[in-house]
């Protein structure tokens, strides 16, 4: 009996020792062909539950007691893979996956360990075989090409897994697992924003011209705070359609170097790999990297058919680990071509999937951007289609296009794009707004980005909006504390009518000032007033402070960001202005205002309307008037801004813009002053040099023609405050420099981290570089001198001068990217340093969230 006892109770103990013995499995995941490690890979146990993914650097571990031997590792864009591993004990490998959707064949060439050459590298040759071939099968060099266009777009909490609590109760938002998704890899996600968007697409070569019918389009989700066409703006320029037959790929606001670029050989090391059949075809799979990690390339594989056409039948890109590329911590592209019986290319698939991390431990968000097109035709168009290309809309929306049922969309949606989880977004949505905190949040993060408070809980009954609310309170030196309040209608009010205006109080003047607008939109508006494209007919009455040479660009002049400045701000007058406004613009870029504008300005003791009479006498005057035609005409084809209520902030400058402008009064019509007549031209361009940043470019240019007093000549844009401000100059005062002809120069030079991408340490931190030089000639002519010429002018004001022989210029080295979002730039003015009362150097900051 002892001796079956002593047995049972070693058996015991073996089996624990068994049991606690765990198998460790640790390595590397990487492509089989670059070396490029892959993060976020999935390995799992077969039919079990433990697994991990791999991080940032490729690397993973795996610590269990599971008695399961088969580890599957899988990845978007490349095939599963099944390992033996070796129970109970550490096992360390290194584990290379190939693209998926392609078998092996025979090996062509394999690259050697070698240093890398272009010269006389087959590979390189082979590229240069495709590049120069890139566009002899491209579907825009045929008469007519027409196509249907399925989109979604998903944001996702990546790898979510819910925690249920400790003590066992219910949970406010345990609900959120009922909605959770799961991907092809296996890793699970949480859908908080889900769009779709059916177009048909019509393209003609001659004249060039492309349509786009909007059949139906809709979105839900926590983003819903924002601009329902501003997020799509901003979306479809961040997650352009990828064409790697351009030497440039459009990406995140950013340019990527196509491994089909004409420079491609000079800024990719190539490999001839492996021959492969690609559904059915025969095809060289052609791997590429870029020389420098840093820079802003991929890496990846082309799938060419082997024949005389040198065809890509398939393309797969990532990016590389150590890209300077704020948030994204890893990325797939997946395009599919096909080629019809003329040899035509036709690209069938374009799926992005992006992994977003703000911090290095974070799970961050997961993003997905598919593309599916179907039922190409190069037909010439009928009846239908001769009118859509009449029309002068670049997309035509149809009427139900914002309200198509469910059933419409399970229809038309492609079945690569159908989810697991058939819980919407929609429905997630309406849960959560349910919760009382959810729902408060929700609306004070809305009031934080748009600026304005509803008066009604529902959007679709709110008429009026009270805003903007940070110009609430703010100051300077002639006010004192500043105190505002206003708001305006909306569309729900009505389409066509809008009216908007504010009271404003200061403290120290003790003045109240006011504005109130009307404006009938001949369009009908669906969210904002200043909807594109703008045609309209506004009504403004204002009375209030008018700061002489200080114009900010893209802000409100209230803005209580503006309030902290470097030196005190008096050089302001008061100004009763009405205007009357006719604005139009043409989608084809094209827009002009005609405004009839008639003002009364007043002196103040910081900026004194002293007339110098025909002795030489001086003469205090209280106020002068002026009425005055102006003509605003604008070309800016293609720009891409994101709509706010009251603004449009530009996403990015690639556009070319032209401006001109004309002023002119006429003494004693309808009250004026003076006889006056200014003209206004100026141009501004984004230049992209792909892997080595970009240059903003903007130039202007002016004169007054005639004899006029100081507030109506040219007071260059001084900027007073400590932040990066456009198309100001940071180190000169308001009105130190009086102009009646001027032509400036503002050139901006980023350059993506070219620089620091290259220093050891220093590249870690992602810094990039930016070179600012700007400036500014003007003159003074004799006329409008009151020195020379001081019959009827004002005298100036106090340390007020003239520029001579040599423009102003400054000039700014900065860092931006200093934790993904500062820039810090230090500005040297370079010349007439010797005015009084002036800075001569500085720090200037500004916050910008950026890739």
């Amino acid at each position: 009996m002892k001796e079956k006892i002593v047995w049972l109770v070693m058996m015991l103990c073996f089996s624990v020792v068994s049991y606690g013995q765990q198998t460790v499995i640790e390595g590397t995941v990487r492509d089989s062909v670059t070396g490029e490690v892959l993060p976020y890979a999935s390995l799992m146990l077969e039919g079990t539950s433990a697994g991990t993914r791999t991080g940032d650097d490729g690397r993973f571990r795996l610590a269990t007691s599971v008695s399961v031997n088969r580890l599957q590792v899988s990845y978007l864009g490349y095939d599963t893979r099944n390992i033996t591993v070796q129970l109970g004990k550490i096992n360390r490998i290194d584990i290379a996956l190939i693209p998926s959707g392609v078998t092996l064949s025979d090996i062509v060439v394999k690259p050697k360990r070698e240093r890398y050459r272009r010269k006389d590298n087959p590979a390189v040759r082979f590229a240069r075989q495709v590049i120069d071939r890139r566009e002899s099968n491209d579907p825009r060099n045929q008469d007519y090409f027409s196509y249907d266009q399925y989109e979604k777009m998903v944001f996702a909490m990546n790898d979510y897994k819910p925690k249920p609590k400790k003590s066992g109760k219910i949970g406010k938002f345990d609900f959120l697992a009922e909605f959770i998704d799961t991907l092809e890899v296996g890793t699970t996600v949480l859908p908080l924003s889900e769009k779709e968007r059916l177009e048909k697409v019509y393209y003609r070569k001659s004249p060039k011209s492309e349509k786009r019918l909007l059949m139906g389009s809709k979105s839900s989700g926590v983003d819903e705070v924002f601009s329902r066409d501003g997020v799509q703006q901003f979306l479809s320029e961040a997650f352009q359609e990828v064409d790697i037959f351009q030497n440039n790929v459009s990406l995140f606001l950013q340019r990527f170097v196509s491994p089909l670029s004409t420079f491609g050989p000079g800024f990719y090391k190539y490999y001839l790999l492996d021959t492969l059949q690609v559904e059915g075809r025969k095809c060289v799979d052609l791997g590429f990297v870029p020389f420098n990690s840093e820079s802003f390339g991929f890496t990846g594989h082309l799938f060419v058919t082997l024949d005389s056409t040198y065809f890509v039948k398939k393309v797969i890109l990532n990016v590389p680990k150590d890209i300077n590329l704020n948030f994204v911590s890893g990325m797939t592209i997946e395009q599919v071509f096909e080629r019809d019986s003329a040899n035509i290319r036709i690209l069938k698939k374009d799926d992005i999937r992006v992994n977003f991390k703000l911090s290095e431990k974070s799970k961050g968000m997961y993003a997905q951007r598919l593309i599916v097109y179907d039922h190409h035709s190069f037909l010439p168009p009928d009846d239908r289609q001769r009118q859509i290309f009449a029309q002068s809309a670049p997309v035509i929306t149809q009427k139900e296009a914002y309200s198509r049922s469910e059933d419409y969309w399970e229809e038309h949606r492609p079945q690569v794009a159908r989810k697991k989880n058939p819980n919407s977004v929609e429905q997630l949505m309406k849960r959560l707004r349910s919760i009382p905190v959810f729902y408060v949040t929700e609306k004070v993060v809305t009031t934080l980005v748009s600026g304005y408070i509803p008066t009604n809980k529902d959007s679709r009954k709110n008429r009026f909006d009270l805003g903007p609310m940070n110009s609430t309170i703010n100051g300077n030196a002639i006010e004192g504390a500043r105190f505002r309040v206003g708001g305006g209608t909306t569309p729900v009010f009505d389409k066509h009518w809008f009216f908007e205006g504010y009271a404003a109080y200061g403290t120290r003047d003790k003045k109240i000032k006011y504005d109130a607008m009307v404006e009938y939109s001949f369009n009908p508006r669906q969210t904002y007033r200043m909807e594109y494209p703008m045609h309209s007919l506004r009504l403004e009455y204002m009375y209030d402070i008018n700061k002489l040479g200080q114009n900010y660009m893209y802000t409100s002049k209230d803005n209580v960001m503006l309030a902290i400045r470097r030196k005190k701000d008096t050089r302001a007058t008061y100004l009763r202005n009405a205007e009357l406004t006719y604005t139009r613009e043409h989608y084809n870029g094209f827009s002009y205002n005609v405004i009839l504008r008639n003002r009364r300005e007043y002196a103040t003791p910081y900026a004194p309307f002293d007339c110098i009479g025909t002795d030489g006498s001086v003469t205090p005057r209280n106020h002068y008037d002026m009425t005055e035609l102006e003509i605003k005409l604008r070309y800016g084809k293609d720009e891409k801004y994101y709509q706010t209520r009251t603004q449009r902030i530009p996403i990015t400058f690639d556009a070319l813009i032209f401006n001109l402008s004309h002023v002119m009064a006429k003494k004693g019509v309808l009250g004026s002053s003076y006889t006056y007549q200014r003209t206004d031209v100026g141009m501004q361009k984004r230049f992209w040099f792909s892997a080595f940043g970009y240059l903003d470019v903007i130039l202007k240019a002016g004169k007054v023609w005639n004899k006029v007093p100081y507030p109506l000549l040219i007071l260059p844009n001084a900027n007073l405050t400590y932040t990066i401000q456009p198309e100001t100059y940071t180190n000169m005062n308001a009105m130190e420099f009086i102009n009646d002809e001027y032509a400036s120069w503002d050139i901006t030079y980023y350059m993506n981290g070219n620089l620091f991408n290259r220093i050891p340490l220093i590249k870690k931190l992602k810094w990039r570089e930016v070179f600012c030089f700007r400036g500014l000639w003007g003159h003074l002519t004799d006329k409008n001198n009151p020195v020379k010429n001081g019959e009827g002018l004002f005298r100036f004001p106090e340390e007020t001068s003239q520029l001579g022989r040599a423009p102003y210029m400054e000039a700014s080295v900065g860092i931006e990217n200093i934790f993904k979002f500062l820039r810090l730039d230090y500005v040297w003015r370079l010349n007439y340093r010797d005015n009084p009362d002036i800075q001569t150097h500085g720090v200037r900051c500004t916050m910008r969230l950026s890739f």
